[in-house]
């Protein structure tokens, strides 16, 4: 205890209050220095972070509004292009998917079940859907904006479409979907150019061909005979 009386009696002193304001003011300047530091880099981490969010948001529906684009000529795509098509749309569904946005599944589902409907309607109403992909889009930049109230949308209108859609509309669907993707394969086979075939001679040219050439050396031939066979001239002295 000795040692505590001590400073408590060097602390108090009149004499080193100078020195124990100016310590304690440097204390507490470098505690609200760090938490003031410690303040500012938690917000541009969490600004960097929501930035890189909103980038990769904007990416995935950005991706979605493409492929619901080409959903909407989808049946004046080649084959190749409709490959290529679902490529980009299965990678823009995993993107949306794997946002780290509270109800990123659900938009995924209802982005999934409009392009659907938006390459079974191509076929015959093409010129409608102008309407149903500005829909679309103004619906995904909603979700950007606003993925709460967006979501509860999106489930509402997916539970609609579960109770509407009964077995056998679905298997009626599945048979106009097969029948409409085997016309269109069938339009683009017949479209393709038939491949050239190769001109085969006919008997008589390619006889009338080896023909000429015999004749040619038959008659060489007793031309070099007939000049053998005639006399020489005889001199006379």
């Amino acid at each position: 205890m000795t040692w505590w009386n001590s400073f408590v009696s060097w602390l108090t002193a009149a004499s080193n209050q100078t020195v124990v304001n100016t310590a304690v003011v440097f204390i507490v300047a470098i505690l609200i220095a760090g938490v003031l530091t410690a303040l500012i880099g938690r917000g541009a981490i969490k600004q960097l972070l929501v930035q890189h969010d909103r980038e990769l948001k904007a990416a995935a529906i950005g991706a979605l509004i493409d492929a619901a684009t080409e959903a909407s000529v989808w049946n004046s795509l080649t084959p190749q292009e409709q490959v290529m098509a679902d490529r980009a749309v299965g990678q823009a569904d995993i993107q949306v998917r794997l946002l780290p946005i509270r109800g990123s599944g659900v938009a995924a589902n209802w982005a999934s079940h409009q392009l659907n409907e938006l390459k079974r309607t191509s076929a015959t109403f093409g010129y409608q859907l102008e309407p149903a992909l500005l829909e679309f889009r103004d619906r995904l930049i909603e979700w950007q904006d606003k993925p709460r109230r967006t979501r509860k949308v999106f489930q509402s209108d997916l539970d609609r479409w579960k109770t509407q859609n009964s077995t056998s509309e679905s298997s009626l669907l599945a048979q106009q979907d097969a029948w409409a993707a085997q016309q269109h394969h069938d339009q683009f086979n017949e479209a393709l150019p038939a491949a050239p075939v190769p001109a085969t001679p006919s008997p008589s040219v390619h006889a009338a061909s080896q023909s000429t050439p015999s004749t040619e050396t038959q008659r060489l031939l007793d031309d070099v005979q007939a000049l053998e066979v005639r006399p020489a001239p005889i001199n006379h002295p």
